[in-house]
Formats: structure tokens, C-alpha cells, sequence
């Protein structure tokens, strides 16, 4: 679901520098990134994709995912779960983020709730998407991402992306803190981060809770990042590799997206972004997260109309991957017909990419690009209407801080 946002975690409360030591947890690769203003940006606008039919009348049906969207430290017993009312779910998948792996669950016999049959694994990023219908067969549609506690020996923060993944070259390594940190020259020499292609990597605060680290220009294709953090005597490693360099640059004005794999392009892809109206951001966007399907329902980024509708309500928007946490994705169009894409723009900030409704051909734009993306692949938009400045914070959109002022950002320097 489509909505500018911040992802906190409990406590674990000790005193010291940190203010609190806390649980690290690997997240899958995926970002944890708090959304803020700062004086380097603007203030996240929401943005979603315009359905040329919005389609269906709201469902009764009311799906709630517990523990909830964006909690972390759950307890690998603590109650997991799906519930329905005014309807019966139909389908709930429940899919570690890293491996794709999917959690076996029961459903209840009288189809109002759902929940997993075994323990959850420590460490591990899950996502939740739940189906249901109402007694008038209309359908409604739930998501939520939870991560579950880390080991008793980790500590200092959560930290993406997770040990033992594969990356694209735009991923910063970030860490979020759960209570706003005091002393950061503290906290942040106990976080070394390097790579083996040598570049110089630099921490940069960008408010009392998230301090990423990049180098000054994308990672080396194929390197290996190493992160250590040091604490009361111990110390946790993280390790992931970079995978090829992948640069996706979307031009508003031709409406094409032209996909640069290692230096060459490998293809080119009609578009449809963001209206006069609704223009898209320009500037330099990383991949935090990727959904099969998710719902967007234009309400919950304030798009409604002006009997308090939502603007659209589409239940299963295929193949996104989201690029800011204010709420603009890359994702399938089911519902625009031959005449948009490369021709129109059309979406409320979205970039929109030709797709089938399910998102079951792989040979879609959609489905390439989406099985083509790693999380930390760039997405690069220029020529857009918009006069405004992406917040570099604004998601994982670090690249658009310059180097001078991303290093005046550290408090060890």
C-alpha cells in the first residue's frame, strides 16, 4: 500500500553512548529508511499510479495482518496472523523476503482467520499478503512486511541490507535506531563499513535515527561490502555482495525507459509517468522493496475526490518494486490501453510499465524489468515536469546529496 512512512522497532533499553543498545536486524535487502524532511530536500509527496478505470465498488471485507505493517523484533512465537470481518479470506501468503521461501499456514474452517503452523525464523524479513471477499463476492486485498527478532548477540541497530545477499550497485548500507541517538560520533565509530573494490565509504546522520554510508560514486560491480559493528567488547559482521550494474533511466519527455546492464543497454521500454498534474520526481531512485502484487488505494497518500472516495483502488497492482517512501513506484499497468505507454503520461507519480491484470506473462515489460531487478538496482528519471528537489532521505535516494555535503553529514569527520 502506497503511503510515506516510517518503520520503528522496540527497544531494548541499556545506557550508554547509543542511548539504548539495540537489536540489529538484517533485512533482507530491503529499506527500513525513515521519511523526512531536511535541508538538502523536500518535504516526501505522495505518488501513485492513475488508473484509467478504477473499477471495483469497496469491499466490506476488513483484513487486518497482525503484529502489523513495518514491526520489527517480533518474537519468532509471538502471535503472527491474518483475521477477516465481513468476509472470508480466500488466499494469504506469508514469503521470506531473501529466500522466497513460503511460511505454511492454516486457514480458519469458517475462512474469518489465518496464521502460520510452525515458529518463525529469528533475523528473517517476511511479507504478508492476504485476499478476501465480502458476501457480495467483492474482493479486498491486504499487505504487511514484519521482521522477526535477532539473535541475543546482536545489537547497535537495524541494519540493511542483510548478511549473504546480492545487491544492486546504488544500495547504502543504512542503519535506523529505534530512540533518537545523542552522542553520533559515539555510535558511529563503532560501525566500520568497507569494500573490497577499495572506495572510501563515509556515514552520513541524516536525522537523530538513520545513518547510512555510501561511497562517492555507486559500488564496484561485483565487489563485497563488509560492515562491523563494535559494542561493550563484541562485535557483529555483515557481509553482501554487489551484484552486475544495472542504471535505469526513464525519460519523462519520450516516454521510454532505457535499461543499461555493465555499461550497455539491453533494453528499451515504453512508459507511462507521472501527469501534469502529478509529475514524477526527477532524480536518482534505488529499489528499497519488490511486491508480486500489492494494493494501492489512492486515500492512503491523500488522493481522494471530493465526496472523500479514494481516487482509485486497485487490488493487485503487479510487479512493483518501490522507489521512494513517500510512495512512487515502478510498477505493471494493467488498466492502460496501447495508446499510453510511450505516448502518455498518465500516473499520479508513478512509472508505469505495460502489464497483464495477475501479472502472469513473463513476457510483459512488467514481468521482464521486475524479474530483471535486484533491490539497490538505480532507476534514474529526468525530463519529468516536476520542479521540486528529491529528498535524498526520501527512501533509499542517497545519490542525490553531493559528496561535499554527504560527508559534512558525518560525525566522525
Amino acid at each position: 500500500m502506497l503511503t510515506a512512512r516510517k518503520r520503528h522497532a522496540k527497544l531494548v533499553t541499556l545506557a550508554g553512548a547509543l542511548g539504548g543498545v539495540l537489536a540489529v536486524t538484517a533485512l533482507s535487502g530491503t529499506s527500513t529508511a525513515a521519511t523526512s524532511s531536511n535541508d538538502a530536500g523536500n518535504d516526501p509527496k505522495p505518488t501513485a499510479q492513475a488508473p484509467v478505470d478504477p473499477a471495483q465498488d469497496a469491499s466490506d471485507a476488513r483484513i487486518t495482518i497482525t503484529p502489523g505493517e513495518g514491526a520489527h523484533n517480533v518474537g519468532t512465537t509471538d502471535p503472527v496472523g491474518v483475521t477477516v470481518s465481513q468476509g472470508k479470506l480466500v488466499k494469504v501468503t506469508m514469503t521470506a523476503v531473501a529466500t522466497g521461501t513460503e511460511v505454511s499456514g492454516t486457514r480458519s474452517a469458517d475462512g474469518t482467520s489465518w496464521k502460520p503452523n510452525s515458529p518463525l525464523k529469528r533475523a528473517t524479513k517476511y511479507q504478508i499478503a492476504a485476499k478476501a471477499v465480502d458476501a457480495k463476492g467483492r474482493s479486498a486485498a491486504g499487505n504487511a512486511t514484519i521482521t522477526t527478532v535477532s539473535p541475543a548477540n546482536d545489537f547497535i541497530g537495524h541494519v540493511s541490507p542483510t548478511n549473504g545477499s546480492t545487491v544492486g550497485v546504488g544500495m547504502p548500507v543504512t542503519v535506523n535506531f529505534d530512540r533518537a541517538i545523542t552522542d553520533k560520533a559515539a555510535v558511529q565509530s563503532e560501525i566500520q563499513v568497507s569494500s573490497s573494490s577499495g572506495q572510501q565509504v563515509v556515514g552520513h546522520w541524516f536525522n537523530d535515527n538513520r545513518l547510512d554510508f555510501r561511497p562517492e560514486s555507486y559500488w564496484k560491480a561485483g565487489s563485497t561490502v563488509t560492515v562491523k559493528l563494535t559494542r561493550l567488547g563484541l562485535q557483529k559482521t555483515v557481509t553482501f555482495k554487489v551484484g552486475r550494474s544495472q542504471i535505469s533511466t526513464v525519460d519523462a519527455k519520450t516516454k521510454r525507459m532505457t535499461v543499461v546492464r555493465d555499461g550497455k543497454t539491453i533494453k528499451t521500454i515504453p512508459i507511462s509517468s507521472g501527469s501534469h498534474e502529478h509529475p514524477t520526481y526527477n532524480g536518482r531512485m534505488v529499489i528499497s522493496e519488490k511486491f508480486r502484487q500489492i494494493r494501492m488505494n489512492g486515500a492512503t497518500v491523500g488522493l481522494t475526490e471530493k465526496d472523500g472516495k479514494p481516487s482509485y483502488d486497485i487490488e493487485a497492482v503487479p510487479h512493483a518494486m518501490r522507489l521512494t517512501d513517500s510512495g512512487t513506484f515502478i510498477h505493471g499497468n494493467y488498466w492502460g490501453g496501447k495508446s499510453v505507454f510511450g505516448k502518455l503520461n498518465t500516473s499520479h507519480g508513478c512509472v508505469g510499465l505495460k502489464d497483464v491484470r495477475g501479472g502472469g506473462d513473463g513476457k510483459q515489460p512488467a514481468a521482464w524489468f521486475f524479474d530483471n531487478s535486484l533491490i539497490g538496482d538505480v532507476v534514474v528519471i529526468k525530463n519529468s515536469e516536476d520542479k521540486s528537489t528529491l529528498s535524498p532521505d526520501n527512501g533509499l535516494s542517497d545519490w542525490n546529496m553531493p559528496w561535499s555535503a554527504w560527508v559534512a553529514g558525518s560525525a566522525t569527520r
